[in-house]
Order: structure tokens, then sequence, then C-alpha cells
């Protein structure tokens, strides 16, 4: 249970239109026991982060038409005034039109979706980077085993949440501890590389999604697939599509004309429609609940720490 705890700050919010918390904030969650969030059978939205003013926690509630926030830690104030923006307030869904049967189902049943936006890159770019070329499993246990054993217990009243480590503690985690949680050198390589230009990185927040994406890229190992899953979260980027991901494309062509071998250039076709929306279309095909039947196996497991 939460502590009674005096929070730091708090703010009620009237969105201008409905907020499905689960839906807006859902991609921030890194698995079922992610220690960065959580998600109550109440409806509250629990979220620790590294704010640019320190660590902070954030609690959400959503109810009859209102937002309550409230905050703990030094980075409380931040979270608080950085709320709405969360919440997909810069976000202009009135700017989707449906072209699609299936996505128009889709958005007719999700009025409360919204693009969330962090204003945070490294806390979507590390996760990301641990979900290159692995299982979502792998890459969750490891950026839980990571963030409990090296990140700080959040501030507050909630028990067993961790905000994620400061960029110079990523830099000091011994090899065998990536090791241990699974992650190859190549990943581990790749997360020492960004988190060393922390600061440049971080101030890409204040660009377009696509300059974004080009100043992650300039960090070797960071590819189109890692940039794009990055700034859909740190931007609220509407029109930026995922590509290069196992599963995406087959998805997508499944959805739009029934054809499951669909490619990254036959994906982006299909979505041409959609431009300038095209993240945003993407949700709400994934969200249709229509996927094609397996025909290959899974990408196999390798736990790398029992080597």
């Amino acid at each position: 249970m939460p502590r009674q705890v005096t929070p730091d700050a708090r703010v009620t919010w009237t969105p201008a239109e409905p907020v499905d918390l689960r839906l807006v904030l859902g991609p921030l969650r890194r698995g079922p026991a992610d220690p960065t969030f959580r998600m109550e059978s109440g409806g509250s939205a629990w979220r620790a982060c590294r704010t640019p003013e320190g660590a902070g926690t954030l609690r959400v509630v959503a109810r009859d038409g209102l937002v309550e926030g409230t905050a703990w830690g030094p980075g409380a104030d931040w979270l608080i005034r950085s709320l709405p923006a969360l919440l997909g307030d810069g976000d202009e869904p009135a700017a989707f039109e449906p072209r699609h049967r299936i996505v128009a189902a889709a958005w007719r049943r999700r009025p409360g979706l919204r693009l969330l936006r962090t204003g945070l890159v490294l806390e979507s770019l590390i996760p990301s980077i641990l979900e290159q070329k692995v299982t979502t499993d792998e890459a969750y246990r490891a950026w839980r085993l990571l963030v409990r054993k090296y990140g700080e217990p959040a501030p507050g009243p909630v028990d067993r949440m961790h905000v994620m480590p400061e960029p110079r503690t990523w830099a000091l985690i011994p090899s065998w501890e990536w090791h241990r949680a699974g992650v190859d050198h190549k990943r581990s390589s790749t997360i020492l590389r960004a988190v060393r230009v922390a600061r440049r990185l971080e101030e890409a927040t204040a660009m377009e999604p696509a300059a974004a994406r080009a100043r992650l890229e300039l960090v070797s190992g960071i590819g189109p697939w890692t940039s794009a899953e990055t700034v859909q979260r740190s931007h609220g980027a509407a029109d930026e599509v995922t590509v290069g991901d196992l599963h995406l494309p087959g998805i997508v062509g499944y959805c739009l004309t029934g054809e499951r071998d669909t490619d990254d250039e036959a994906m982006l076709e299909l979505l041409e429609p959609y431009a300038g929306q095209r993240h945003r279309a993407v949700r709400y095909l994934l969200l249709a609940g229509r996927t094609p039947a397996r025909r290959t196996p899974k990408m196999p497991r390798w736990d790398i720490a029992r080597i």
C-alpha cells in the first residue's frame, strides 16, 4: 500500500477532450514489472523518472473530465508543469482522418487516445536500445534488473518503484553486470556511447522529430528503428513510423490488404494516405487487434548470462 507522504506539487487540469490514461501512457510501460511505471486497478498511473531537475514520481488520476496530478521529489515541479504535454495536450488528433474501415472502427472505439510527449530522451532511448534484436521479454528483464540495481528508489509514497540511473551511473556499470542482465556487448556499448553525450541527446527534445532522429542516429548503434521508437514517446511524433521491425509490416499489411508478407517499403506505401499521421494510424491498427497467424517460429531467446 502507498505510504502517506505530503506531495511536493500538485495540479488539477481540464483537458479539452477525454483522456484514456491506459492508452496514452501505455507506451511508457516496459513490461508488467517495469520499476518505473505502474497502472493501478483503480485507474491511477504512477511514473518514476529522472527529470532535468532531478528524480521525481508522478501520480495521475483522470475522473469526471478532470486530471489530477500529484508529484514528489526534486523533479516534482517539472513533472507537474509537463503533465498536459505528457497527456497529449500538444497533440492534434483532429488532424487525423481514417482512410480504412478497420482504422475507422478502432478510431471510434478509442476516443481517448492521444500521443504522449515526455520531453525526455534517454528514458525512452535506453530501453529501446535494450529491445534491439531480442525478444521483448528479454529486453524487459534487462531493463528491470538494471534499473532496480543501479537506479534509486522513487521519491514519494510508492514501494518497489525506481528512477532510472543517471548517465554517469549507466557508464560505470561493470561489463559482467550487463552480461548478467542478458545484454550483449553490442547493445551495452551503444548505451555507453549514448550516455556519454546525454546532454546533447536531451537537447533534441527542442528539435522537430526528423531532426531529433538525425541527431540520435549520429551515435553508432542507434538506427531508424531505435530513433523512431524514442521520438514517438519523447516528442509525441504523429508521423514517425517504426521501420526495421520484425512484425509491424506484416501486421499493417494484413490489416489493410490481407497480405501478411508485407515489407517496410510496402508498409510505407500503404500508410501514405496517412502522411503526417502515420504513427497514429499504426497505433489504431495495433489497437484493432487483428494480427496474422504465425508461420515461422518466434525469435529465439538467448540467455547470455549462462554463457
